[in-house]
């Protein structure tokens, strides 16, 4: 897993530290919702809310320098893109374990869990 820190540097110093907890706080939560909405589409079927999902991950994955989060959407959309089910099921799986990982880093990194 792979955590660009610099960024969360630079949303604390640009937001001091009450500012970069709200906004890192916020984004946690739309990334739970966004990877919820990943994993419902992906059941249906539905193609289209499934790239859009995986594009806001990726969005906010960025703000907060989670790169493995990003990369791993990123190969999703790959996957997708060439119809191949069964990669597609093995990337999803791995999006969600880096996106626990990731979730609960970015949180105990930016003292949210106190």
């Amino acid at each position: 897993m792979s955590l660009d820190t610099a960024r969360l540097v630079v949303l604390y110093a640009e937001l001091g530290q009450d500012g970069a907890e709200r906004v890192i706080c916020a984004t946690v939560e739309d990334l739970a919702f966004h990877l919820s909405a990943l994993e419902e589409a992906t059941k249906s079927g539905q193609y289209g809310k499934l790239r859009r999902a995986i594009a806001e991950v990726m969005e906010l994955a960025e703000q907060v320098g989670l790169v493995s989060m990003v990369s791993t959407a990123r190969d999703l959309l790959e996957c997708i893109s060439g119809g191949d089910a069964v990669a597609q099921a093995a990337v999803m799986a791995r999006l969600g374990r880096i996106a626990e990982r990731s979730l609960t880093e970015v949180w105990d990194i930016g003292n949210l869990s106190s």
